[in-house]
């Protein structure tokens, strides 16, 4: 049983490295379209390429990201004896710690 749940910590942390890519791309589209609209933030004022960059780039690796992420913790949330709910919730901030340990370090 230990050993299942170390290896999720294990694979969600790990999924995290690379996933420091989707969330700055979540990160720079709050900031630059949502944000900004509400007055929370400024735009980046070399930013006036509208919608379709981020449909065709960040609409994909999002999608890759959730899927790899999901495929990976599939098998291992049957072999952990956890509730659901915890694991998926657990495993996601596994994910977001190597961005959230750049953001402190940055």
């Amino acid at each position: 049983m230990r050993k299942w749940l170390l290896t999720a910590v294990g694979v969600n942390l790990l999924l995290g490295i690379p996933g420091v890519v989707p969330v700055w791309l979540l990160w720079y589209f709050a900031v630059n379209w949502p944000l900004a609209a509400v007055g929370w933030t400024q735009r980046e004022p070399t930013e006036n390429d509208g919608m379709l960059p981020w449909l065709l780039v960040g609409g994909p690796v999002m999608t890759l990201f959730a899927l790899v992420w999901w495929l990976a913790n599939r098998p291992v949330r049957r072999r952990t004896a956890l509730d659901a709910r915890l694991y998926w919730s657990a495993g996601a901030l596994m994910t977001l710690a190597p961005s959230i340990a750049l953001m402190i370090v940055l």
